[in-house]
C-alpha cells in the first residue's frame, strides 16, 4: 500500500512538472515571437522575396532561404532593440504594457542579447548573398534603432526617417538578385517608402490617445484633425503613382502591361476611398477600414508585379 502511495506520489509530482515545463516553454516561445514580431517579420519576408522573383533571371531557391532567413533575422533585430529603448514607454500604453519587457518576463539584457545575435547573423547572411544587401540590412537596423525609434518622442517627421528602412524590404530582394542598386530598385523602394504614411498615419489615428499618453509624436502636425488627413490623401496618391510608373517604361527593366496598371490604380484608388472617408467623417472606423486596406494593397501588389513579369 505504502508503495502504491508513493508511486501515485510520484506519477502526481511527475506530470505537474511536465505541464509546468510545456507552460514554461510555450510562454517563452510567445515572448519570443512578441519580441521579433514574428508576424512582421513574415511578411517583409515575404516582399522581399516577390522583389527577388522581380529581379531574377533564374530562380536560385538557396539565395531565396539566405534571403528569407536574413531578411527575417534583420526585423527581428529591429524590433527588439526597439521595445528595449521603449521599454518604459511600451508600459504606458495598454496596447504594449504585456509585452515581454514592461511586463518583467523578460529582463532588457536578455532582449539586448537576442538582438545583437541577431543583428550579427543577419548581415552576415546577407553578405553571403552579396555585401550591398548586407550593407542596406545594416542601414535599415541603424536608422530604425538609432534614428526613428527615439525621434518618436521628438517629432513627427520620425514617420519620414521610419519611412526608410521601411521601404527597403521590396528593393532588398531585386539587390539580392542583381548585386546591384539601380532604378528598378529606386522605384521599388518609392513605392513602399510613400506607402508607409497612409498606413503608418491610420495607425496613429487609431492610437492617437494612446500614443499622446506616451509622449509619441505619430502624426503630422501631432494633430487627429483633416489636415492629417490631407496628408494621408496627398501621399496616397502619389503611391499610387509610383506604382504604376513602369507602364510608361521609365524604370529600366522594371516594366507592367498597360492592363496590370489599371488593376493597380483601381486597388490604389480603394486606399484614396477611405482616405476620402476619412477626411469627411474622422472618425477610427474609417480610419482602421483604410489600415486595412493599406495592409491588402502591399500584400497583393508585389504578386501582381510578379504575376505581371512572368506573363511577359
Amino acid at each position: 500500500m505504502e508503495y502504491l502511495c508513493r508511486n501515485f506520489l510520484k506519477l502526481e509530482v511527475d506530470s505537474v512538472s511536465s505541464i509546468y515545463t510545456k507552460t514554461s516553454i510555450k510562454s517563452i516561445v510567445k515572448d519570443f515571437k512578441q519580441l521579433t514580431k514574428v508576424g512582421l517579420s513574415i511578411s517583409v519576408v515575404f516582399t522581399s522575396i516577390t522583389g527577388y522573383l522581380l529581379g531574377a533571371e533564374s530562380i536560385n531557391y538557396t539565395t531565396i532561404i539566405l534571403l528569407a532567413l536574413g531578411g527575417y533575422l534583420m526585423v527581428g533585430a529591429s524590433n527588439a532593440f526597439n521595445q528595449v529603448i521603449e521599454k518604459d514607454i511600451d508600459a504606458v500604453m495598454q496596447r504594449t504594457k504585456n509585452r515581454p519587457l514592461p511586463s518583467g518576463r523578460m529582463s532588457a539584457t536578455t532582449a539586448l542579447v537576442i538582438a545583437t545575435l541577431f543583428t550579427i547573423a543577419g548581415i552576415a547572411i546577407l553578405y553571403a548573398i552579396n555585401p550591398k544587401c548586407a550593407l542596406f540590412g545594416a542601414i535599415s537596423i541603424f536608422l530604425y534603432t538609432s534614428a526613428y525609434t527615439p525621434l518618436k518622442a521628438v517629432t513627427p517627421l520620425a514617420v519620414f526617417v521610419g519611412a526608410i528602412p521601411g521601404a527597403i524590404p521590396f528593393m532588398l530582394g531585386w539587390v539580392a538578385a542583381t548585386g546591384k542598386f539601380g532604378i528598378e530598385a529606386g522605384f521599388l523602394f518609392m513605392i513602399q517608402f510613400f506607402w508607409q504614411f497612409p498606413h503608418f498615419w491610420a495607425i496613429g489615428w487609431l492610437q492617437f490617445e494612446e500614443y499622446n499618453k506616451a509622449g509619441l509624436h505619430m502624426l503630422p502636425m501631432d494633430k487627429k484633425d483633416k489636415g492629417a488627413v490631407v496628408q494621408i490623401i496627398f501621399y496616397t496618391c502619389i503611391m499610387i503613382l509610383m506604382s504604376i510608373a513602369p507602364v510608361l517604361k521609365v524604370t529600366g527593366d522594371l516594366y507592367i502591361y498597360p492592363l496590370t496598371a489599371v488593376i493597380i490604380f483601381l486597388l490604389g484608388l480603394l486606399m484614396l476611398y477611405y482616405a476620402i472617408q476619412l477626411y469627411k467623417t474622422q472618425k477610427n472606423t474609417d480610419a482602421r477600414k483604410l489600415m486595412l486596406a493599406s495592409v491588402f494593397y502591399i500584400t497583393i501588389v508585389p504578386i501582381i508585379y510578379v504575376v505581371d513579369k512572368f506573363l511577359h
